[in-house]
């Protein structure tokens, strides 16, 4: 299928313009700098180069080739650069790119000088949005100028062969509020057919499923998620009963969670669950650990020994097993060693660890999409609501919503406080606009008056965000009397809680989980 590469330096805005052209119904995909050339396959109809934090004329800058930017217009490739990418085009094809007089980040006006082809259908007058303290000042011969802002005189450009095009602003944010018609311009001069559709693609991955896994059994970690969940979905429906899930209680679940997603997976048709109650054995190696890191790593060597030993036994009743299916999305795919030299390290941490069960083939039917594709795939599967649209919760579960040592005053203090969340959430309206609202047990206490008395008990922090992938986020702004309902059954209903405080830190800088 015709694609659209889109080539990272680094930019937080990555993930996002690639959301907007599969939203147009193209097919995109994200490739690291460094492995740029994949541009030159022959189903890549055009590229957009990214944003990015550094200076083009930094010296550990990250940069592409001029022969690659050359050789896509001798194959008539249309290229698209966005601020750092717009800097770099120009820097790299003989312009000049300096450090701007003002530096421009937030909101500004575009005044439109020519509307060429990438600017077509817009007001002469638009609201973009910047984030730069570099500007392009000459361009290279054969370019001309569409676009100037107060601060920018060369705003927007494209060359006379009407094949490289650069914005300084970020078309993909909703603050440029026609930003949408000018990619739409893009992918147009590409000459793409939008074809991109959700529903015609189940279809295939079910058959590539088929096709690859042929007559073996899958072994698969099942955590009751969207992602795993719907995953799982699809391999039933591709190979049936040789799917076997496991389902691990590791002792940092919700209240309820183990019986609910049990039958849940009963009720899609899952015949082989295997239910590992692995709760004793987590916290008993998690016992005075309270740094975040060491606790994830005991968290990932306990559950990798788990899942291990489980999967031969599975064998001795079963046979063996030929691949390990993952709900991998596309964010974590890429996060796991595209973007940046030293994101190759993570990749270990996140695959599977076992010596032996390592050595299957894995399996990952959704790694080319983002959440609320899969979501959308799962809806038009069929999966209840109640899956689908459930909030993100971690793999470690309670485990990074507990800061310090995991103890059992503080996991029964977890566990409770995530109910009374949800439940105030829910009859209150507002679960469906959330990403995520959940309640953090913090390592400290603070002193109170309950009945006359002093009372020293923990404090609870609540988070809620809104967000479209979690790659950035903002705190949600929920009412003040929905906030006070959910602060005062939380001090009156679990003992040994004294305080509740609310989070308002977006992402970045802040993360959308506290460890």
């Amino acid at each position: 299928m015709e694609k659209l590469i889109i080539i990272d330096f680094g930019s937080q805005y990555t993930h996002l313009i690639c959301r907007r052209i599969r939203e147009l119904k193209v097919k995109a995909e994200i490739v690291p700098w460094y492995n740029a050339d994949v541009v030159l396959s022959r189903d890549v109809k055009g590229v957009i180069l990214s944003g990015g934090p550094m200076s083009v004329y930094d010296e550990n800058a990250p940069k592409i080739n001029e022969d690659l930017i050359q050789e896509l217009r001798i194959n008539h490739i249309p290229v698209l650069g966005i601020c750092y990418g717009h800097q770099l085009l120009a820097h790299l094809l003989g312009g000049k790119v300096s450090r701007g007089e003002k530096k421009e980040y937030g909101p500004a006006e575009l005044e439109i000088i020519s509307y060429g082809r990438l600017l077509r259908g817009l007001n002469s007058v638009e609201k973009v949005w910047m984030s730069h303290g570099d500007r392009v000042e000459i361009l290279p011969e054969g370019f001309t100028v569409l676009a100037k802002t107060v601060n920018c005189p060369i705003a927007a450009y494209e060359s006379v062969d009407g094949l490289i095009f650069g914005v300084q602003f970020h078309p993909e944010v909703k603050h440029t509020p026609h930003g949408l018609n000018i990619l739409k311009n893009f992918l147009d001069i590409c000459g793409f057919k939008y074809e991109w559709n959700l529903e015609d693609i189940i279809s295939n991955i079910i058959w590539r499923i088929r096709e690859k896994v042929g007559e073996n059994r899958v072994l698969m970690a099942a955590s009751g998620g969207v992602d795993s969940t719907t995953a799982a979905f699809l391999i039933h429906k591709a190979i049936g009963d040789r799917l076997h899930l496991v389902f691990m209680n590791t002792g940092l679940l919700r209240e309820g969670e183990d019986e609910w997603v049990l039958g849940m997976l009963k009720s899609l048709g899952f015949k082989n669950i295997h239910y590992v109650n692995a709760s004793k054995r987590f916290l008993t190696a998690l016992r005075g650990v309270s740094d975040p890191e060491e606790k994830r790593k005991i968290f990932s060597k306990i559950y990798a020994e788990v899942l291990e030993e489980t999967a031969t036994e599975l064998e001795k009743q079963y046979g063996e097993f030929k691949f390990l299916a993952q709900g991998t999305i596309y964010p974590d795919r890429v996060e796991s060693g595209a973007t940046s030299k030293a994101a190759d390290k993570i990749k270990s941490h996140h695959n599977v660890i076992m010596p032996r069960l390592s050595k299957l083939e894995i399996l990952e039917p959704l790694a080319d999409f983002y959440k609320d594709e899969v979501r959308e795939i799962a809806r038009l599967l069929g999966i209840p609501k109640d899956v689908w649209g459930r909030h993100p919760f971690p793999g470690p579960g309670l485990l990074v919503r507990i800061l310090g040592e995991i103890t059992e005053e503080k996991l029964r203090i977890a566990r409770r406080a995530h109910t009374i969340v949800e439940e105030e959430i829910k009859k209150s309206g507002l679960y469906d606009e959330l990403w995520q609202i959940f309640p953090v047990i913090l390592d400290s206490k603070a002193v109170g008056v309950k009945g006359d008395a002093r009372s020293y008990e923990y404090i609870i922090a609540i988070r809620a965000v809104k967000s479209e992938d979690a790659m950035t986020a903002e705190f949600a702004k929920l009412p003040w009397e929905l906030l006070e309902r959910i602060a005062n059954r939380l001090v009156n209903e679990i003992e040994g809680v004294g305080r509740v405080v609310y989070d308002i830190t977006h992402k970045p800088p802040a993360t959308i989980e506290y460890e």
